[in-house]
């Protein structure tokens, strides 16, 4: 009998692009505790919300709709890349030598080459059909600043970008390629608003961080009538807008007959992981026989190990603390992390849903040092061709110890991880590992206990 053809690469057709994103929080009622008004410190309303969002990605944050319609617009965008490949790493896999079956879900194919563009594209729709005029945000890597940039251009908005001051410097082709569809890029801390000013007098030689960034973009924004801010990661709507990459792979392991026995994402604020794996935990959730066992791991750097040293409280989602306070780990608003290569991990704070899930059990969180995960980047890029980016690294580096582990144990197992980007605008990096120089930072003790000691004044989370 001949053994059934495996595609290396597994697509769905245009229409089968999902047509509906999933809320988690649904499924977590009681579990999720309410965002914190900034000066009152109590549950906030939607109301004082609308200052910075568009209503209607309020109502998505606050949503308890299971599913929520992707309108016709959202679709026809998606449309220029999506759904994007499922592919089998067989190279990987041969140069392992593990019976593990590793697939990757290849979202670098976007235009900007990440998954941010999914979140982007309906930010920016829902902020046109309300007459905003100007998108303001930050961004690490640059991943979420091209992406909002892009979207910004489709729909006719203005858009401003707070890049975070280290990779504003390592990246420049990142800021290019935002400023190519229109975007005002300001490296971050800058002297352009009050909170950037007080943290660039602090310190003028700053790598700058995402919540530096943050607090800036959000300023502006408040300070602006025609002016919104929109937000890449952590917040609820956010993470639905990229469920299209979970479902989108349910349905192309379906199509080979395989189910993961480990899925993996790398993990900054959390919207790739939560938007990949979101529609397997509903599965667990769920309790179906297939997604028992399940193990889902979030990949961290150990230089901003928010979910293995972090702790569990109520924080702000910025620096300067103009935003509502968050329950989720956190390594304190006030940690600035290493310059990492990562610059899209480099965030001190998680997602509260993907918080609520390691709290569960659920996720499994787990943290490597850059030089361990550009090993894993360069071994992926000679047997796949593909140059990913670092924080993707992060996933592969599980990928590759968990196939490692299947290969010891004598178990074919089914490792799934997503590629959340490319790593074209990342040579400089590459570069620093292959000379040698890439340096490993960790997070002293001491210095840790120190920002998470300045929220003792902040309500803790039971």
């Amino acid at each position: 009998m001949k053994s059934k053809y495996v595609p290396n690469r597994i697509y769905l057709s245009e229409r089968e692009i999902p047509k509906k994103w999933y809320n988690i929080a649904a499924d977590l009622k009681g579990k999720m505790l309410p965002p914190l008004d900034p000066q009152t410190q109590q549950p906030i309303s939607p109301d004082r919300l609308g200052a910075i969002f568009p209503q209607r990605l309020i109502e998505q944050e606050v949503s308890q709709e299971r599913f929520i319609k992707i309108p016709e617009e959202i679709l026809k965008v998606y449309l220029k890349w999506r759904p994007t490949p499922l592919v089998r790493a067989r190279g990987l896999e041969e140069l392992l030598e593990t019976p593990a079956h590793i697939y990757f879900k290849n979202e670098s194919v976007s235009p900007t080459g990440s998954h941010k563009s999914n979140t982007a594209i309906a930010q920016a729709y829902y902020n046109k059909l309300e007459g905003v005029k100007r998108l303001v945000t930050e961004t690490g890597a640059g991943q979420w600043g091209s992406a909002l940039s892009m979207a910004c251009n489709y729909f006719e908005l203005g858009c401003k970008v707070f890049m975070v001051r280290s990779s504003y410097d390592q990246k420049p082709y990142r800021r290019a390629m935002m400023q190519l569809w229109g975007a005002e890029v300001t490296a971050s801390p800058s002297e352009e608003t009050k909170a950037g000013k007080e943290l660039f007098e602090q310190n003028p030689d700053s790598p700058g961080s995402l919540g530096m960034a943050i607090s800036e973009a959000v300023e502006v924004a408040a300070s602006d009538p025609e002016t919104k801010y929109s937000l890449g990661s952590v917040l609820n709507h956010v993470l639905l807008h990229q469920t299209v990459i979970g479902e989108e792979t349910l349905k192309q392991l379906e199509k080979v007959d395989e189910y993961p026995d480990t899925l993996i994402g790398c993990v900054g604020g959390g919207s790739n992981f939560g938007g990949f794996s979101f529609p397997f935990i509903r599965e667990i959730l769920e309790e179906k026989a297939r997604a028992k066992g399940m193990r889902v791991i979030a990949v961290e750097p150990t230089a901003c190990p928010t979910l293995t040293r972090g702790v569990y409280t109520y924080d702000y989602g910025d620096t300067a603390g103009l935003t509502p306070l968050l329950s989720m780990h956190t390594l304190g608003h006030a940690y600035v992390p290493a310059a990492i290569h990562a610059g899209g991990l480099r965030y001190h704070g998680v997602a509260p849903i993907v918080s609520v899930l390691v709290n569960s059990g659920m996720i499994h969180p787990v943290a490597y040092s850059q030089n361990e995960v550009f090993d894993a980047a360069v071994k992926f890029a000679k047997s796949e061709g593909i140059i990913p980016a670092p924080e993707s690294s992060h996933a592969i580096r599980a990928a590759i110890d968990e196939a490692l582990r299947a290969k010891s144990e004598g178990k074919k197992e089914v490792i799934v991880f997503n590629l959340s980007g490319h790593g074209h605008f990342d040579m400089s990096a590459y570069d620093d590992y292959m000379q040698g120089h890439l340096a490993d930072s960790t997070v002293d003790e001491d210095e840790l206990q120190k920002t998470l000691n300045q929220l003792r004044h902040q309500p803790v989370s039971e």
